[in-house]
């Protein structure tokens, strides 16, 4: 074996010698060995914390016949309990859990690797180790074998004498905060990367794309923090929940029940979010609960950390909330198309109040696909160590760290802030435990927290309309009183229309429906015919109606609408209906299409920028627009400069945030004919 080392390794194993292994060998154990990975950590620390090759090399055979003679692969199940039974005494490696028999009132143990499910337990043990009735722990466990205990006719045999969890039994906090200080702030970003088993300094390695991977482990060291994480698949979203900590717990798919998260109304016990720093859940797409009252509750909780249930009273909860899933499709599409939380089930996807309580979207579309190359062969904390160090940092708080530099601006509301908050103060957990940073670091996390809590107000808006209005956030620089706005990456600024005169016929609405607004193109092409009208971009029958009564209109009144050279009878109109945003395209785009049509007879451009609201009845009077601080948001934000409304609309201009009108001028026109005069190029 060749030991390569570099400086980052040395400081390590001078300031923390016997709690970093090299992840190397990590991979290379546990290639057919089917065990977590801070249970392979957990022997190797005690092992191979060394930089002396021969040690190295002996410590990892002592692991090995560990390995070989104690943990339990799955297909050995039942050599193993032979073992157990011709010893009469065994100690194993593996996974136990253990359930209650009401009807024997009496605990199981079930060991998953070695088949064993009904093995005897006393219940000290059970009440020492709760989170053995709550999905189980690796341990090494010490087994007997005793034929003799009998339940009615039924042997069972297999007694659980002793549990010792792969964890650390103590924790040197200041030992920790002293060493801390020998490492720069790179160095020590470097050391937590390396020690959830990437290699900082491989390519692609941004110093945004380590913060990114730090930022999931936040809901460990932060109470009551509610993360999101939605990006392609292969990125390790679930890595850490799953093989970094024994303090979290990752729930895979399917359904989940109120009891198992929260509260047993039978047994009054509390579920995952009492016993367990952070429940994870993966592939958060298939999963639902089977209670009708699951998702209020999981609002109530990821509010305030406290729950209720069938008047049993309230019971409070620390655990954070991590939600993991796929996005099939480029993040421009999906935003083109819906929002950034449509990969959630039907339930929640759309639900703002349930939405609203997250504190911080990770956009996983940043991170890199992992490959052999992105692993690291260096030193890192052992994960033993290392998710001690995390459960210990819970214990402290630097929520108001931000306040001795920074103001918040006006647009970050209660929650906002709070998410804010929280995420600074996760950062300087992990990253400076001993509690010393400068202004330039909180600016940092403050930036960054931001924009994560920033994301979730964007997909707010896009769902519920001018409730989620204010997402412009900013910081006031107490020093010299400077606010600076913080944008989004994947924010694609005012493209979808044009702030260039517009060709003739072309024109931008915003249409209603039941599910929600729609941003719709309407274009309008003229050709010498006989009358024809063709609809295309559409099936739905209240759109197609909507443009036929403009179409009727106009016919009726040609000779005082069209001038004597044109005549809808010497024309085909052919109108494509384009869904640019949002929901299907509805009805209230009468006006737009009225100012489309004519634009295009004339072949007169219409202004840059323009968007037409309000509907035209077939008898040709103006109808306002409804929802019109919405429909107008939603022009504003895609990049319209000027909006023509109905006059009837004028009264809801107080409602307009300064925002929006500081970007798009609103006119007004009071009847049909007033529409194209607003509307066309002074040419």
């Amino acid at each position: 074996m060749t030991l390569i080392l570099d400086d980052l390794d040395q400081k390590l194993m001078d300031n923390f010698r016997g709690f970093v292994v090299k992840k190397d060998l990590v991979r290379e154990l546990k290639i057919g060995a089917n065990v977590p990975v801070f249970v392979l950590e957990y022997l190797l620390a005690n092992s191979c914390s060394t930089t002396d090759e021969d040690q190295i090399r002996k410590g990892i055979e002592n692991v090995k016949k560990i390995l070989q003679s104690h943990y339990v692969n799955p297909e050995e199940s039942k050599l193993t309990q032979s073992r157990i039974r011709e010893n009469r005494n065994f100690t194993i490696i593996d996974r136990i859990e253990v359930f209650l028999d009401a009807n024997k009132d009496k605990y199981w143990a079930q060991l998953l690797n070695s088949n064993i499910k009904n093995a005897n337990i006393d219940e000290r043990l059970v009440t020492r180790h709760d989170k053995l009735l709550l999905g189980g722990i690796w341990a090494i466990i010490d087994l007997e074998y005793d034929a003799e205990i009998k339940i009615g006719n039924r042997v069972y045999p297999f007694i659980v004498k002793d549990i010792k969890p792969i964890q650390l039994s103590n924790f040197d906090f200041e030992r920790l905060k002293e060493a801390r200080k020998k490492f720069s702030k790179s160095e020590w970003i470097d050391v937590i990367i390396r020690s959830i088993g990437m290699e900082p300094s491989s390519e692609g390695f941004t110093d945004r794309l380590k913060l990114l991977l730090i930022s999931r482990l936040i809901p460990l060291v932060e109470a009551n923090f509610n993360l999101i994480e939605l990006g392609p698949r292969m990125t390790g979203k679930s890595y850490v929940y799953k093989e970094i900590s024994p303090y979290a717990i990752l729930l895979s798919g399917g359904q989940t029940t109120v009891p198992q998260l929260f509260i047993n109304n039978t047994t009054k016990k509390i579920g995952l979010v009492g016993n367990w720093d952070t429940v994870a859940f993966d592939e958060i797409a298939g999963i639902k609960f089977k209670d009708k009252d699951g998702i209020q509750i999981m609002k109530d909780y990821m509010e305030s950390g406290s729950f209720s249930r069938g008047g049993g009273g309230e019971m409070t909860g620390s655990a954070s909330m991590v939600f993991n899933g796929n996005i099939n499709q480029p993040v421009g599409t999906l935003l083109k198309t819906s929002h950034l939380f449509s990969p959630l089930p039907e339930s929640i996807r759309n639900d703002t109040a349930f939405l609203d309580r997250i504190h911080f979207y990770l956009p996983g579309w940043e991170v890199l696909k992992l490959s052999p190359h992105n692993f690291t062969n260096n030193f890192g904390f052992s994960t033993d160590y290392f998710s001690e160090l995390l459960k210990f940092l819970r214990r402290n708080t630097f929520s108001d760290a931000a306040d001795t530099y920074f103001i918040l601006g006006t647009h970050l509301k209660q929650r906002d802030s709070k998410a804010v908050k929280k995420t600074i103060s996760g950062f300087i957990k992990l990253l400076h435990p001993d509690g010393s940073f400068t202004k330039k670091d909180i600016q940092d996390y403050l930036e960054v927290a931001m924009e994560m809590r920033r994301r979730v107000k964007e997909q707010l808006k896009r769902i519920g309309g001018m409730e989620f209005w204010d997402t412009n956030f900013s910081y006031i620089d107490k020093g010299n009183q400077e606010e600076k706005y913080v944008p989004l990456p994947e924010e694609r600024g005012s493209n979808l229309i044009e702030n260039l005169p517009l060709q003739p016929g072309l024109v931008y609405s915003v249409s209603d429906e039941e599910a929600g607004l729609a941003l719709v193109r309407i274009e309008v092409s003229v050709t010498q015919g006989n009358g024809k009208l063709n609809i295309s971009g559409t099936k739905r029958s209240i759109v197609k109606d909507s443009i036929k009564n403009v179409h009727h209109f106009i016919k009726a009144n040609e000779k005082s609408i069209l001038s004597q050279d044109h005549s809808l009878s010497s024309y085909d109109l052919s109108v494509q209906v384009t869904n640019l945003l949002g929901s299907n395209v509805g009805a209230g785009i009468g006006a737009a299409v009225f100012a489309a049509i004519l634009s295009a007879i004339n072949k007169r451009h219409l202004k840059a920028g323009l968007g037409v609201l309000g509907d035209i009845s077939v008898s040709g009077s103006v109808q306002r627009a409804i929802n019109f601080p919405d429909k107008l948001a939603m022009l504003s934000e895609n990049g319209a400069k000027l909006v023509l409304t109905s006059m009837e609309n004028l009264a809801e201009m107080q409602d307009i945030p300064p925002s929006i009108l500081n970007n798009t001028d609103v006119n007004f026109f009071s009847n049909n004919q007033r529409i194209l005069q607003k509307a066309i190029l002074n040419e």
